[in-house]
C-alpha cells in the first residue's frame, strides 16, 4: 500500500500539471547554433570561446564540425537530472551499454552510467571535463554521472572524429561537459518524484555558491542523490522471465523446493524428485517427481532498477597573479553507492562436486547423491560504492608577438577511483561440503556436523531438500546456518590517471581572406589501474563467478598541431570558405607510435547557408582491462543455431547438417536436439541461459584499433524566418582492427551459419547430449566495424506578440547501418546491427516549448523506430519466412515504435524562486516485449521507460 505521503506526492503532481495544461519535459535536445553564452571576454581577459573539436580561440561559434550544445537553461526545464540520462535522450546516443535493467551484470563497470555515441561502444566516445580527460577505470569507460548537474554549464557534443585534438578513444566523438564559472551569489533547489506505483523515489539536494572580481573567481557546488530501486515484480513486463505473454515459460527448474535425480512417487518412479509439502524430508516416500509449477520465477526477486546514491562536490576557482597571467583550478569528490539484488543463487551439487553424503542426517536415500537448490532465503546482493577524487591546476597567461596576441596554458589534471564492490548471496563451497557432509542427532536434540567421535566445530548442518518456507533442521532459514554458507566477498579496485598538458594558440597574418589560426601543444598521460576479486572467487572456492586480477599500466607522449585557414571571404557564392587541418603524434611505451589526422572545410556560399564537411583518422589503444585483465566468467544466454525447435538448423538444411556431421572438430549433435538450460531442463524461450560456466578473459596481443570519420552537412537560416534554421549532416565511421570481447552467439553462427571451421575451436560439446559444456570467448582484434547515417535539425524561435515566446526544436537521427565483421576472413558474412537489441534505426525528438513572463511550459515527444529479434513464440512470430544475409532462413519477429511524452510546468515567484512540476512519460507508456532482452535482464528494452514518473523541484537564487 502506498504511504500517505507518496500518494499525496502524486496527487499534487497530477492536480498541477491538469490544471497547469500539458507541457513536457525538455529533454536535452541540443542546437546545431550557438552554445549558451560562454565567457567571451577577450584573450586580454585570459578568457577565449574555444568550441569543442578545435584548440584555436576563435570569436565565431560556428565551426566545420558538427557540435551540438545542451545549454544551462535546456538542463533545468526537464525532469531527467543526471549527465548520463540527459545524454541518453539524444538521439545520436545509442543504447545504454550498463542499463540500470542490467540487473545480472558484473564485473567493475556494474553501477556506473555511460555514453554510446553512434551505438559503436561507449569506450569510444571521450569525456571530458573543461576540455581535460574525465578519467576512467580499468576498462576505459568514464562515468559521466560523477559530474554534479548543478555544476554545469552547458555540454558540448562533437559528433565528429576528434582524436586529432583529444587522442585516444574519441573515435565516436567527444563529450565535453563546461562547468560553471564567474558565478557569482547562492542557489539551492530540492527535487523530489516517484513512479505512478508509488516506487522508484528520487530525491536531489543541491547549492552552489560563488563570488567573483577583477582579481578572480571561485565557486563550489555540492549535490546528494538517492534513488530507491523498483522490483521486477511490480511491473508486467518483468514480473515473468518470459514477459507477461507467456507467464509460466522460462521459470528454472533449479528452484527453492530442492531435488534431486532419483526414484520417488507412487511406484518408485525415476525422475527429478521434490518433497511434499509439510512431510518429513528423511523418507523417501515423501517425495514426488517435481512439476513446472514448483519450478523457480527468480525475476520475482530481482531489482528491474537498481538503487544508487551520489555525493558529489566540485570547487572551482581562478586568480589573476598579473595582467597577464593567471592560476586555474578545480576539484571533484563523488561517492557512488549503487545496489543490486537478483534472486538466490541456483545451486548444482555436480557442478561444485559437493554432494549430499550418504552420512547425512538428512539424507533421504542412505547413498551419495548430487541435489539442486536456489538459495531463495539470501537473494543475491552487491553493494558497489565508487570514491573519485580528480584534481586539475595550472597556469594560463598571453603575450603580444608581432600585433597578435597568443594564448598559452600548462597545468596538470590527476583522477583516481577507488572501489570497493561487497558481494552477498553466492555459497562458500568449502562451508557446503561440510554442511551436506556426515551429520548426525547429539544428545541435545540438534543436528551436528560430523560424526559422534569427530564433530566439526562451528559448522552448521543443511537439508538442501528442505523446501522455502517449511521450518525444520537444516533449514535455509536459519541465520546460523545462512551466516556458516553465505560470507561476504569483496572485490577492490584503484585507477589513476595523470596528465601534463602545455598549449599555445593565437593567429598570424596570412591570407586576404583572414589571419591563420595556429594551435600546438605537447601532453603526457599515465595510465595505472589494478581490480582484486575476492581471494575466494580466485580460488574458485565460491558458487561466484571466477576471475582473477587485472593489474597494469601505460604511458603516452603526444603533441598535436591545429591551422585554421580563412581561404575566401565575402565573395560571390563564397561569403566564406576555411579549412581547418590538424595533426596528432601518439607514442605508446607498450605498443609504439601512431599519427592521426583531420581536415574540415567551412563553406558560406550565401550569408544564409552554411556547408561543412570533415575527414578525420581516429584511433583507441587497448585499456589496462584489455591488455592486462585476468580471466573472468560468466552464465551466458544465447540460441544454440543447433537446436532443432528455435536455432537456424531448423530451417537451414545446410545448418542442420553442419550440426549433426560434427562439423570444425566438435561432437556432432543428435538427432532432434533442443538445447537445454537450468538444471538440464529443454529450453522454452530464447536466447537461452547456459547450464554450464562459460569463460572470458584478457588479450596482451591486443593491437589499437584505427577508424576513419567522414561528416558533410548543412546548416540554412534564412534571413526572412527570424530565429529558423535547419540543418541536415551525414556520417560515416569505419573502425578496423576492432577490439571486442567476442560473443558466444557469434562464434555459434559463424562455426555452423558462415560455415568457418577455426571459430569451432573454442567451445566443446558433450558427445552424448550435444549440449555446449564450455566455451573460452576473450578479447579479440575483429575484422571491422561500419556505420552510417543522418542528423536532420529543425530549430523555430518565434514570438506572439509582446508576451507569448514559442520555440520548438525537432531532431532525429536516421541510422543507414551499422554492421560488424567478426574477422577478415572473405568467408564470414556481415552480420548487421541496426534494427537488432537496441539498434534503433530512427530516433527522434521533438520539444515545443513556452514562456509567458513568470510562467513557462514544455512538451517533449522521444520516439523509437520498431525493432526485430529471431522469433521465440510461433503466435507471435509475424514475419516466419525471413532470410537474411547472415542467418539465412530465420522467422523474425517486428515490433512497433513506441513514443513517450513528458511534460513540465514552470512557475517563477517574486522571490526569485522557480516551482517546476512534471511528468517523464505522462502517458504511462510501455514499450513492446522484447524476448531478446536487449541491455537489460528481462524481456524490455533496458532504455526504455518504466513507468509514468511525477516529479515536484523547487530552486531558489539569492
Amino acid at each position: 500500500m502506498k504511504s500517505l505521503n507518496q500518494r499525496g506526492l502524486a496527487l499534487a503532481i497530477r492536480l498541477t500539471i491538469a490544471t497547469g495544461a500539458l507541457a513536457a519535459t525538455g529533454t536535452a535536445f541540443a542546437q546545431e547554433s550557438s552554445p549558451a553564452k560562454p565567457d567571451q571576454t577577450s584573450a586580454k581577459n585570459l578568457e577565449t570561446v574555444t568550441v569543442t573539436g578545435s584548440r584555436i580561440p576563435r570569436v565565431d561559434v560556428e565551426t566545420a564540425q558538427p557540435v551540438l550544445t545542451i545549454s544551462r537553461t535546456q538542463l533545468e526545464n526537464q525532469g531527467f537530472t543526471s549527465v548520463a540520462d540527459i545524454m541518453q535522450n539524444l538521439t545520436e546516443v545509442g543504447s545504454p551499454p550498463i542499463s540500470r535493467a542490467s540487473a545480472l551484470a558484473s564485473g567493475e563497470d556494474v553501477g556506473g552510467y555511460y555514453v554510446d555515441l553512434r551505438n559503436i561502444g561507449p569506450n569510444r566516445t571521450l569525456v571530458l571535463v573543461n576540455g581535460k580527460r574525465l578519467g576512467a577505470n580499468t576498462t576505459g569507460l568514464q562515468d559521466l554521472d560523477q559530474i554534479p548537474v548543478s555544476a554545469i554549464d552547458r555540454i558540448e557534443v562533437l559528433k565528429d572524429g576528434g582524436s586529432s585534438i583529444y587522442g585516444s578513444d574519441a573515435i565516436a566523438g567527444v563529450v565535453n561537459v563546461i562547468t560553471r564559472s564567474n558565478f557569482t551569489g547562492a542557489e539551492a533547489s530540492a527535487y523530489a518524484g516517484q513512479y505512478d506505483q508509488g516506487d522508484g523515489k528520487k530525491q536531489i539536494y543541491d547549492f552552489t555558491l560563488g563570488t567573483a572580481n577583477d582579481r578572480g573567481s571561485i565557486m563550489l557546488s555540492a549535490q546528494y542523490t538517492k534513488e530507491d530501486p523498483v522490483w521486477a515484480k511490480d511491473r508486467d513486463f518483468s514480473a515473468y522471465p518470459s514477459g507477461p505473454f507467456h507467464p509460466t515459460a522460462g521459470w528454472s527448474g533449479i528452484s527453492q523446493n530442492g531435488s534431486f535425480s532419483g526414484p520417488c512417487g507412487p511406484g518408485g518412479t525415476k525422475a527429478t524428485c521434490t518433497l511434499n509439502r509439510g512431510a518429513d524430508p528423511r523418507y523417501i516416500a515423501n517425495y514426488h517427481p517435481i512439476t513446472p509449477a514448483e519450478y523457480s520465477n527468480s525475476n520475482q526477486e530481482m531489482m528491474v532498477q537498481t538503487g544508487s546514491q551520489r555525493t558529489s562536490l566540485f570547487v572551482a576557482g581562478k586568480y589573476n597573479l598579473l595582467d597577464n597571467i593567471a592560476f586555474k583550478s578545480d576539484f571533484l569528490y563523488n561517492k557512488r553507492s549503487t545496489t543490486q539484488q537478483i534472486a538466490g543463487y541456483p545451486y548444482q551439487a555436480a557442478a561444485f562436486d559437493t554432494p549430499m553424503d550418504a552420512n547425512s542426517y538428512f539424507n533421504p536415500l542412505g547413498k551419495t547423491f548430487n541435489f539442486t537448490r536456489r538459495g531463495w532465503e539470501v537473494p543475491r546482493t552487491t553493494d558497489n560504492e565508487l570514491e573519485t577524487y580528480r584534481w586539475t591546476g595550472g597556469f594560463e597567461g598571453f603575450f603580444e608577438l608581432g600585433g597578435h596576441t597568443w594564448n598559452w596554458d600548462v597545468g596538470a589534471m590527476t583522477n583516481r577511483n577507488n572501489m570497493l564492490k561487497t558481494g552477498h548471496g553466492d555459497f562458500n563451497l568449502l562451508n557446503v561440503a561440510q554442511a551436506v557432509g556426515p551429520s548426525y542427532k547429539g544428545s541435545d536434540g540438534k543436528i551436528h556436523c560430523g560424526t559422534p567421535a569427530n564433530p566439526i566445530a562451528g559448522c552448521v548442518p543443511w537439508n538442501p531438500l528442505l523446501p522455502y518456507g517449511q521450518a525444520g533442521a537444516g533449514s535455509l532459514a536459519d541465520p546460523d546456518l545462512q551466516a556458516f554458507l553465505f560470507p561476504e566477498f569483496h572485490d577492490t579496485g584503484k585507477t589513476t590517471t595523470t596528465d601534463y598538458t602545455a598549449n599555445i594558440a593565437g593567429t598570424v597574418a596570412g591570407l586576404p581572406a583572414g589571419d591563420i589560426g595556429i594551435a600546438a601543444g605537447l601532453e603526457h598521460r599515465q595510465e595505472n589501474g589494478r581490480f582484486v576479486p575476492d581471494a575466494f572467487n580466485q580460488a574458485g572456492l565460491s558458487s561466484g563467478l571466477a576471475a582473477t586480477t587485472t593489474q597494469g599500466k601505460y604511458s603516452v607522449n603526444e603533441a598535436y598541431l591545429e591551422f585554421d585557414v580563412p581561404l575566401l571571404k565575402d565573395m560571390t557564392m563564397a561569403r566564406e570558405l576555411s579549412l581547418d587541418v590538424a595533426t596528432r603524434y601518439s607514442d605508446y611505451d607498450n605498443f609504439g607510435s601512431t599519427t592521426n589526422s583531420k581536415a574540415s572545410i567551412k563553406w558560406k556560399p550565401i550569408d544564409d547557408l552554411l556547408v561543412r564537411g570533415s575527414w578525420a583518422q581516429g584511433f583507441r589503444a587497448p585499456t589496462i582491462s584489455d591488455l592486462y585483465g585476468g580471466t573472468g566468467s560468466s552464465f551466458e544466454n544465447y540460441t544454440d543455431p543447433c537446436d532443432t525447435h528455435a536455432g537456424s538448423s531448423s530451417k537451414n538444411p545446410a545448418v542442420a547438417a553442419r550440426c549433426t556431421s560434427g562439423f570444425g572438430g566438435q561432437a556432432p549433435t543428435p538427432a532432434n536436439y533442443v538445447q537445454l538450460g537450468q538444471a538440464s531442463q529443454p529450453c522454452t524461450t530464447y536466447p537461452c541461459p547456459t547450464n554450464y560456466v562459460f569463460t572470458n578473459g584478457s588479450n596482451p596481443g591486443l593491437t589499437p584499433e584505427t577508424a576513419t570519420t567522414r561528416t558533410l552537412g548543412l546548416i540554412y537560416s534564412p534571413h526572412y524566418i527570424e530565429g529558423f534554421d535547419v540543418s541536415l549532416d551525414w556520417y560515416k565511421i569505419d573502425i578496423k582492427n576492432v577490439v571486442a570481447q567476442d560473443e558466444v552467439q557469434d562464434i555459434l553462427d559463424d562455426c555452423y551459419v558462415a560455415g568457418i571451421s577455426s571459430r569451432c575451436l573454442g567451445f566443446k560439446r558433450d558427445p552424448s547430449t550435444g549440449v555446449i559444456t564450455n566455451m573460452f570467448y576473450g578479447l579479440t582484434n575483429k575484422g571491422w566495424q561500419k556505420t552510417a547515417g543522418y542528423d536532420f535539425g529543425v530549430n523555430y524561435r518565434f514570438s506572439i506578440g509582446s508576451l507569448d515566446k514559442f520555440a520548438v526544436r525537432w531532431n532525429t537521427t536516421y541510422v543507414d547501418y551499422n554492421n560488424i565483421k567478426a574477422d577478415d576472413n572473405p568467408a564470414t558474412i556481415v552480420q548487421p546491427l541496426t534494427g537488432y537489441g537496441g539498434n534503433f534505426r530512427t530516433r527522434s525528438n521533438l520539444t515545443l516549448d513556452w514562456t509567458r513572463g513568470i510562467f513557462g511550459m514544455t512538451w517533449t515527444m522521444r520516439y523509437y523506430s520498431g525493432m526485430t529479434e529471431r522469433c521465440s513464440w510461433a503466435d507471435e512470430c509475424n514475419d516466419p519466412d525471413h532470410v537474411d544475409p547472415f542467418n539465412g532462413a530465420q522467422a523474425q519477429r517486428h515490433t512497433g515504435s513506441t513514443t513517450f511524452n513528458d511534460v513540465q510546468f514552470r512557475w517563477t515567484m517574486p522571490w526569485k524562486g522557480v516551482i517546476s512540476v512534471g511528468a517523464n512519460n505522462v502517458f504511462a507508456k510501455e514499450g513492446p516485449i522484447m524476448y531478446s532482452k536487449p541491455n537489460s535482464s528481462f524481456a524490455y528494452y533496458g532504455g526504455f521507460d518504466i513507468g509514468r514518473f511525477y516529479y515536484l523541484k523547487y530552486t531558489q537564487r539569492f
